[in-house]
């Protein structure tokens, strides 16, 4: 009796113990829950560490970004270009519209030359055929001058003056085969008149390709074929 009485009573003290350490665990977990919430966020802030990094990401967040101001773009960059191509443009289609004017004044007065000189070549009256010849030759040049002269003194002065013999020539149509400010190539389409002594007169009709040089001022004949 007496021994079981002492196990009761110790048991009884164990219980004891054990509800006196429960009730200061709930203390102490009710007065960390109790901590104010200002203290905690304190504590918990203290924890975190801030780097370079975010803060310029945060000022990157909290100033505005800069706007391009375009009007100013345009002004310093795009209008100078602008002007600097519009500047060469200007000056290519000027040297294009020089270029144009220079081969049309040259398809124009070789063409006339190429004419004039083709009549003065082929045309002649027994009287004045060495004079009219002779001055012919001035507007040719080249091999061609040459040869016009070595055919002219040794067959077509002596046999007009012998027989009588008179030439007029004439271009009923002319067309320009190509053109520059230094040679040109033109296509004349040549009717020439013979008349022998009293004879009746003959027609010839034939086209030439006549190469023209310009020398100084005046358009020259270098090549005469006919075609």
């Amino acid at each position: 009796m007496t021994e079981n009485k002492d196990v009761s009573d110790e048991t009884v003290e164990e219980a004891a113990a054990r509800l006196e350490a429960g009730a200061d665990a709930v203390d102490t977990e009710t007065a960390t829950d109790a901590e104010p919430t200002e203290t905690r966020g304190k504590h918990e802030a203290s924890d975190v560490t801030i780097t370079d990094e975010d803060e310029a990401a945060a000022a990157s967040f909290a100033e505005p970004k800069r706007e391009t101001d375009w009007s100013r773009v345009v002004a310093f960059a795009l209008l100078p270009a602008l002007a600097f191509v519009l500047a060469i443009g200007a000056g290519v289609l000027r040297f294009m519209d020089s270029g144009v004017r220079d081969s049309d004044a040259a398809r124009d007065t070789s063409m006339q030359a190429a004419k004039d000189s083709t009549v003065a070549l082929l045309s002649y009256k027994p009287d004045t055929v060495e004079q009219q010849l002779t001055a012919a030759r001035d507007r040719l040049i080249g091999q061609f001058r040459d040869q016009y002269t070595d055919l002219t003194n040794n067959v077509v002065i002596p046999g007009a003056k012998e027989k009588q013999i008179s030439a007029v020539a004439s271009v009923p149509a002319a067309a320009s085969v190509s053109a520059d400010p230094g040679e040109a190539v033109v296509l004349l389409f040549v009717n020439q008149t013979v008349t022998v002594g009293n004879g009746v007169p003959t027609d010839t009709a034939s086209s030439v390709r006549i190469t023209l040089n310009k020398v100084g001022e005046r358009w020259l004949i270098s090549k005469f074929e006919p075609v």
